[in-house]
């Protein structure tokens, strides 16, 4: 039987989960859909050696990886907190290059794309990784263009993920790819997470992210737009409502937000409207007034730069998912 070899990069110190999200996601895909082409998963290790990852398990490698030849169906490169001494190590960097030359498609979990971005295979391309090592993808590979937000990108036949559990999001999506929506839908349920959860979505919620440290002012003022999204959240009111100038509020917020006002102010209402079409039956004009848009033209555009999709799309594959 024809199979899909897909081969998973482990090293010292990578993350299990980055591993087992892919195998088991795999695996269950073989099991509950039966495909034509079944996923063969390897993993594989310099030397063929047991990886110790960063919780301190051990895995055994299937595959060594300096004797691993293609062709392969699909590369992935996993993250993990030995991720740096990976991308410093010229052997193994070279062997990812080389196998990537012979893989239908390459993709990388978490911080893995660093290792990536030491072949050169992400140079001219938009990427991801976590968003905590975003600025630091970016200030090393400039010839990258890093985006935080989305969980996963796809450039051509290379993809990144996310953080870490986004390897459970990046390989639905392969396997919608292969085998289409139902057998993709049929694994998220079987593992009882999120159905299709949309590849730009962002990684981290404004409401479900820390509160901003140490500045009270930012942390109130925070505090305060979350709660009053359809109140008037512009520079001059905010700083009113603070006690401090427009340029102290400015400076505040990219201090402490990595943003200015206006910035987070959008990003809360339209991270607010998205829960609204996803659990309500509120119309369009309902949504945008109640997060503060002036209007559902204002909403749709928000919306649309800020998930790739528009507003009643959303509401759509959202409906259309609760009823499965």
């Amino acid at each position: 039987m024809d199979e899909r070899l897909i081969v998973i990069v482990g090293y010292d110190s990578a993350e299990l989960l980055d591993i087992a999200c892919v195998a088991t996601s795999l695996g269950m895909a073989n099991q509950i859909g039966t495909p034509t082409r079944p996923y063969r998963v390897s993993v594989a290790g310099p030397g063929g050696n047991p990886i110790t990852c960063g919780s301190g398990l051990t895995l055994q490698s299937q595959q060594s990886l300096e004797r691993l030849t293609g062709p392969l169906d699909t590369l992935i490169v996993s993250g993990g907190l030995g991720h740096e001494r990976a991308a410093a190590d010229q052997r193994l960097v070279g062997h990812i290059r080389r196998l990537a030359g012979e893989s239908r498609r390459v993709a990388s979990v978490c911080t893995g794309a660093s290792i990536l971005a030491a072949t050169g295979l992400l140079d001219g391309r938009r990427a991801t990784t976590h968003w905590r090592f975003a600025s630091q993808l970016a200030a090393q590979h400039p010839q990258i263009t890093v985006d935080s937000d989305p969980i996963y990108i796809r450039d051509g036949n290379i993809y990144t993920a996310a953080g870490i559990t986004s390897a459970l999001d990046l390989t639905l999506a392969l396997i919608e790819e292969d085998h289409g929506a139902q057998l993709a839908r049929q694994v998220a349920r079987d593992l009882v997470t999120y159905l299709q959860r949309p590849g730009n979505q962002a990684q981290m919620s404004l409401f479900t992210a820390s509160p901003p440290p140490r500045d009270d002012v930012v942390r109130q003022l925070v505090e305060h737009i979350t709660s009053h999204l359809d109140h008037d959240l512009n520079a001059t009111a905010l700083a009113a409502r603070a006690g401090v100038t427009t340029r102290h509020l400015t400076r505040l917020f990219v201090e402490h937000l990595e943003q200015p006002p206006a910035r987070f102010v959008r990003k809360a209402r339209t991270e607010a409207a998205a829960h609204l079409l996803a659990s309500t039956e509120l119309p369009l004009a309902g949504v945008a007034t109640r997060c503060g848009f002036g209007s559902t033209e204002t909403l749709r555009q928000a919306f649309t730069s800020r998930y790739g999709i528009s507003p009643s799309r959303y509401r759509a594959i959202q409906t259309r998912l609760s009823a499965k």
